[in-house]
């Protein structure tokens, strides 16, 4: 194991490490940080290290209130996305941002600048019902990973995807579900639940009353 890299007393962005909490996340240690809000949020090495973390969660929610006040789009729906996505990337007290910031996701820098994102959504396709998509799931937020999506084509490009072979062929649950004329949740639950064989699984004709199955 390496050694532990000492940080208590030191400044990163507005937090001042205070001290080691013992716990560990990812085998990375955290530390108990003091904002200069007066906030104190736990924090691990490599938030504080690579500058993914640089407050409580407060700076952000400053950035959100000034773009409020200077693009005029802050009814707009994509504004929202806007905000919800450096949420999730950056403020550890949001309940997604373990599947984000925690992993290491962030956003570029010009997407700090909401007017900017926005103008980039608009002159990408968005429109109502399509969600932001990252094509890796492991890259980051920025113009040439992001794409607007379905429901159904994010579905296919989760990074827990498992990918079934059936009559000599390959493709994830979602494209199977289409394919064979069967619900999602009904195929899933089949497979993942009950542990159904694939062929009763995408065969057996769906019961239609009170039954998953």
């Amino acid at each position: 194991m390496s050694k532990k890299k000492e940080l208590a007393g030191q400044k990163f962005g507005r937090l001042l490490v205070l001290y080691d909490t013992s716990e560990r996340k990812h085998r990375e240690v955290v530390w108990h940080c003091y904002c200069d809000c007066g906030n104190e949020v736990n924090v691990t090495t490599y938030q504080l290290t690579s500058g993914h973390t640089k407050s409580c969660g407060c700076y952000q929610k400053e950035r959100v209130a000034e773009a409020n006040t200077t693009h005029g789009m802050t009814d707009h729906p994509t504004h929202y996305v806007w905000v919800a996505m450096l949420q999730r990337c950056e403020n550890p007290s949001d309940k997604a941002y373990k599947n984000y910031g925690g992993r290491g996701i962030t956003v570029c820098a010009e997407w700090h600048n909401a007017e900017k994102f926005i103008n980039w959504a608009l002159a990408s396709g968005w429109e109502k019902g399509l969600s932001i998509d990252r094509i890796d799931n492991d890259g980051n937020y920025e113009p040439s990973n992001c794409r607007w999506a379905t429901r159904k084509e994010q579905q296919r490009n989760r990074r827990n995807n498992r990918l079934i072979v059936f009559n000599g062929k390959t493709q994830c649950l979602a494209d199977w579900a289409e394919e064979v004329g069967m619900d999602f949740a009904t195929l899933w639950h089949r497979l993942y639940h009950f542990h159904w064989p694939i062929e009763r699984a995408f065969t057996e004709p769906a019961r239609r009353v009170g039954h998953v199955s």
